[in-house]
């Protein structure tokens, strides 16, 4: 077991709820196998203290930095005091370094993490037809991410198409050649299913898109991690599709946020220049 003493230096997550999250026992693992005399906490934060929070956050000397996850990654952007060039382009934020000056500079890794992810796996993302679900904070960073790994189409489903429209605007101020459109619940047609919602959570969440139009030759893709096996991956997997956890994400995520805080990584996984 770590030892922590008095000149430990501190990261957060901050997240509501806060049980599910897998960050804290990933970071301080890193932390331990590089050497640093850091630990992870986990942070519970509703929306309505959000703002208390981070004004406490940024008064702690010995705090480097926090994690940020649901629901707060887009109302997060307007407590940084800089942003990288992916962050203001999504629009969302799920990592904030805190200088020496008490500023904080946020960052967006879900996306970058999430394409390491499937090339961990072996699922290289360029020229694939991508289903999309979901039009909130990580869905976007996914879909900037999955764009400029060189997709061929991304179809975007949410359920308030409103936002799904929006989103493909922006990506297509950016990339003029990607196809682009504004899908429905039917993910058939498309090599590549991302669910990038909450949904899966919780044992009474609905399915993210029409499972039955799932078929053998699509990977399905999660990105929440606990449970490991949502619905959607267990309804894939009965389907004969090839499935890719959460967990890769999440475990590629670790890596560039520990070295977006300053954190010597040793190389494990190389950090997308974000800024």
């Amino acid at each position: 077991m770590q030892v922590i003493t008095g000149r430990t230096r501190i990261f957060g997550i901050i997240a509501d709820p806060i049980q599910q999250v897998k960050t804290p026992e990933e970071m301080n693992a890193l932390m331990a196998a590089c050497g640093e005399d850091r630990v992870l906490v986990p942070l519970h934060v509703n929306e309505a203290f959000l703002d208390n929070a981070v004004g406490g956050l940024r008064s702690i000397h010995n705090l480097d930095g926090f994690i940020v996850t649901v629901p707060h990654k887009t109302a997060m952007v307007a407590h940084c005091d800089s942003l990288s060039v992916a962050a203001q382009m999504v629009g969302a934020v799920n990592v904030v370094r805190r200088e020496a000056d008490g500023s904080l500079h946020g960052d967006i890794l879900d996306g970058v993490g999430f394409v390491a992810g499937l090339r961990r796996s072996g699922i290289e993302a360029m020229g694939m037809s991508v289903y999309l679900c979901g039009a909130g904070g990580a869905a976007q960073a996914i879909a900037f991410a999955l764009a400029e790994a060189g997709v061929s189409r991304i179809t975007i489903a949410n359920r308030t198409r409103a936002k799904a429209e929006e989103l493909i605007g922006r990506l297509a101020s950016t990339f003029a050649d990607l196809s682009l459109g504004v899908g429905s619940t039917d993910p058939s047609g498309h090599e590549l299913v991302v669910n990038a919602t909450s949904m899966g959570l919780r044992e009474s969440d609905d399915y993210p898109c029409d499972v039955t139009r799932l078929s053998p030759d699509q990977v399905v893709a999660e990105i929440i991690m606990q449970p490991e096996r949502t619905r959607l991956i267990e309804a894939a997997s009965a389907k004969g599709c090839r499935i890719h956890l959460g967990r890769p994400m999440l475990q590629c995520q670790i890596e560039l946020m520990a070295a977006a805080m300053g954190v010597e990584t040793h190389g494990r996984v190389p950090v997308e220049d974000g800024e």
